[in-house]
């Protein structure tokens, strides 16, 4: 029996199958190939290509809302980056719904940000909940994202998370109403209610 046959039947008789893990030039080469569209809605997150939720009309008003609370008081003090890339290693590039990051004149037209340059990502989640709060999360944490915010639309309340480390967000805290949040590297703060919609 050649070596292919056995291969081939160790597959049928139940042998582990392997899983195929990209890096973030892999995906890139998928991405100019046409095998990813400029339409669809994935992300890489530690070398898979995970497709994101369908973006409801909560997502979008909060992100709306976000976006007309933090752009006033970033100007020429940080960017402010709905969905766009944020490479955090060479397997993983997601694209949070909103970063805060340094300012940069080129606003970062000469490479993605990275870690270093972030102040604060924000994850809108509903449908996606257990995926941000878990494996996004960790994620997060390992590549040393000093904050989340974490937009829990079904329990209309904010969780905070604070001091990354290899295990994970050493504090958090969860906020809602009238709570007030400070924002990072920004003179502003602003209440759970006004983030948001119908809370």
């Amino acid at each position: 029996m050649t070596v292919a046959a056995r291969e081939h039947e160790k597959g049928l008789t139940g042998g582990a199958p392997s899983r195929r893990l990209f890096t973030v030039e892999d995906y890139y080469a998928m991405a100019q190939a046409g095998i990813l569209g400029e339409d669809d809605r994935v992300e890489l997150i530690e070398g898979e290509i995970v497709v994101m939720s369908p973006i409801g009309s909560r997502h979008a008003g909060c992100l709306n809302r976000l976006n007309e609370l933090l752009v006033p008081s970033a100007r020429r003090r940080a960017i402010v980056a709905p969905q766009n890339p944020l490479r955090l290693n060479d397997s993983s590039e997601p694209q949070p719904d909103i970063a805060l990051l340094r300012w940069r004149n080129d606003g970062y037209a000469s490479r993605h940000p990275g870690p270093q340059d972030t102040l604060l990502v924000i994850e809108l989640a509903d449908s996606s909940l257990d995926f941000d709060r878990g494996a996004k999360l960790a994620l997060y944490a390992r590549n040393g994202i000093a904050e989340v915010w974490v937009v829990n639309l079904r329990a209309n309340s904010v969780e905070v998370y604070r001091s990354p480390g290899p295990d994970g967000y050493a504090e958090s805290s969860t906020h809602s109403g009238s709570d007030r949040l400070t924002v990072p590297g920004l003179d502003l703060e602003i209440e759970a209610s006004q983030i948001v919609p119908g809370m």
